[in-house]
């Protein structure tokens, strides 16, 4: 701590106010998305979502009286207005929260916040506001995404014995040659696949559709000027001229080389957040998805943390939340689990880690695998079990099923009542990408892109059908006829070395049924059509 913030420093706060009827979103979310339940498919609109998590009114009367009190003005930052934003001095800030709102130094960056150690609502608002933000809070985010770490070491399919279209790698070619992908174009174009892009991840138009890049090569019965669009939130931009990983390649040409026709939406997260570090942006991007009154149908994001305690639980909660709300207005929402087997608890070095936002349940977390024939688990998929979420009961069947029988090996050193991850894999070796030069990639934010292009082709049919997008995924797969439409896993492991004090084996292996390496196994296109009832 570098000492007391001046007092009239200005300070930008921000009330999560009591929502309406949490519990009922979700019990809604699950009555449209459980293949059994009389309303599946019928999902809810934008309004019907926001009736659920808006304030009550004598919650807005209480906080509208107060600004006036104290001559603040407050900002809604969520559709719902269940997030109210405002602005004042530290000096009011602590007098007003029995707070004392001090300067921070971060000693690896330099990086000054404000924050305080302890604060307290103020009487009149304690019934109506959840918490403050930022207040005592602080970000120790690494800003993670799933093709960094797999970098360091890739697994690569072998080559002898390989299907004939896989000869070139995990080429388009081979993704649907191996999971039966259509090369047909989608025809509806309003059934749009979102694909999350960060700072530092820009994706290159050019490398898509000039002679001798991407789709001519990989993709020539494509037209080559096929290419994406880009919406910029929190200050981003899809920045050519900027220096970028690869991983918005990776992504934008494995979405568009494997959904054909689809529209391609880039929703690129610049670093002015506005829900602040804490939250980098995530919430940003889920309330501008909720702005929406016709978001992508679906969403892939390749981007995480690697420590699910770099958010704090109640911050994890809120984005999860609004996950669900996606769910509930039927976006399937895809991530990729990251790239550390079981990862490294940051306080018990013996620990697993669970990482984000794959913790979520209301996402669909997608895992990674190896070799061809027959797919193996990918080393470095990351799975496990989250501290901050039980285990949801879409997936307590499986779960007890994995306990019951393997669940003795590393016992203890993950938390086996949480909810588990991945849910489903693809392949994660092998996917050749073009920067000026042609270069192979690994990572579940390859496996990622390529399901959620599925689930949007699979959606383009569905609208043909005259029937609603699958939605929310995860009660669907883990249903009888979800997990029989999925070629189970059943060869290889997760493994991973955090220091030379490790305690091995530092894994877990994939088995019949579900695993926390594999999830349930890998998706085939006619299958998930049949899945569709198509």
């Amino acid at each position: 701590m570098k000492g007391p913030a001046p007092a009239e420093q200005s300070l930008k706060l921000r009330f999560a106010l009591k929502q309406n009827d949490p519990d009922g979103l979700i019990d809604a979310l699950y009555e449209v998305s459980d293949p059994d339940s009389p309303k599946y498919g019928k999902h809810l609109s934008k309004a019907e979502v926001e009736q659920f998590v808006a304030p009550k009114p004598d919650a807005v009367q209480a906080v509208t009286s107060w600004f006036q009190q104290h001559n603040i003005s407050g900002t809604p930052l969520s559709p719902a207005s269940d997030w109210i934003g405002f602005e004042l001095p530290v000096g009011q800030a602590n007098g007003l929260f029995a707070a004392n709102f001090s300067t921070f130094v971060d000693v690896r960056t330099g990086t000054e916040v404000v924050r305080t150690m302890a604060y307290a609502l103020p009487a009149e608002l304690q019934e109506h506001v959840d918490f403050v933000h930022p207040t005592i809070s602080f970000a120790d985010h690494s800003g993670g995404h799933s093709s960094v770490v797999a970098k360091r070491g890739m697994a690569v399919a072998p080559s002898d014995g390989n299907p004939p279209a896989c000869v070139n790698g995990t080429t388009p070619a081979c993704l649907q040659s191996i999971y039966k992908i259509p090369s047909k174009p989608a025809v509806h174009k309003d059934n749009k696949l979102g694909v999350t892009g960060r700072q530092g991840g820009a994706a290159n138009y050019t490398w898509l559709e000039l002679p001798k890049t991407f789709l001519e090569t990989l993709r020539p019965d494509m037209d080559p000027k096929t290419n994406f669009t880009v919406v910029g939130i929190d200050g981003g931009s899809n920045d050519q001229n900027q220096a970028s990983i690869s991983e918005g390649n990776l992504d934008i040409q494995y979405s568009l080389g494997i959904a054909t026709g689809v529209p391609i939406v880039y929703v690129f997260v610049g670093i002015q957040y506005q829900d602040g570090p804490e939250y980098q942006g995530w919430l940003d991007e889920a309330n501008y998805l909720l702005s929406q009154d016709n978001p992508p149908q679906v969403m892939t994001t390749s981007w995480g943390a690697y420590d699910e305690s770099d958010f704090s639980q109640l911050a994890t909660e809120r984005i999860c939340q609004a996950y669900a709300q996606l769910g509930a207005r039927g976006v399937s929402f895809l991530v990729a689990s990251l790239d550390e087997g079981v990862g490294c608890s940051p306080t018990n070095i013996t620990n697993f880690e669970a990482t984000f936002p794959s913790n979520c349940p209301y996402v669909t977390s997608i895992g990674g695998t190896d070799h061809y024939a027959p797919e193996i688990a990918w080393f470095a998929s990351s799975g496990g079990f989250t501290n901050y979420f039980p285990t949801p009961k879409y997936q307590q069947e499986a779960v007890s099923s994995w306990l019951e029988k393997y669940g003795s090996q590393n016992a203890g050193r993950y938390n086996a009542s949480g909810r588990g991850f991945p849910d489903i894999s693809a392949l994660a070796v092998n996917y050749p990408i073009y920067e000026g030069f042609w270069f192979d990639e690994a990572g579940t934010s390859a496996a990622s892109p390529v399901i959620a292009s599925m689930i949007a082709l699979v959606n383009d049919q569905l609208r043909s059908a005259g029937k609603p997008p699958l939605g929310w995924l995860n009660p669907l797969l883990y249903s009888q006829k979800g997990m029989d439409a999925l070629t189970d896993i059943v060869g290889g492991n997760s493994s991973i070395i955090c220091n030379e004090d490790d305690v091995a084996p530092r894994g877990f292996d994939a088995v019949p049924g579900w695993d926390p390496v594999t999830g349930l196994g890998v998706p085939r296109f006619d299958k998930l059509l049949a899945l569709a009832g198509l």
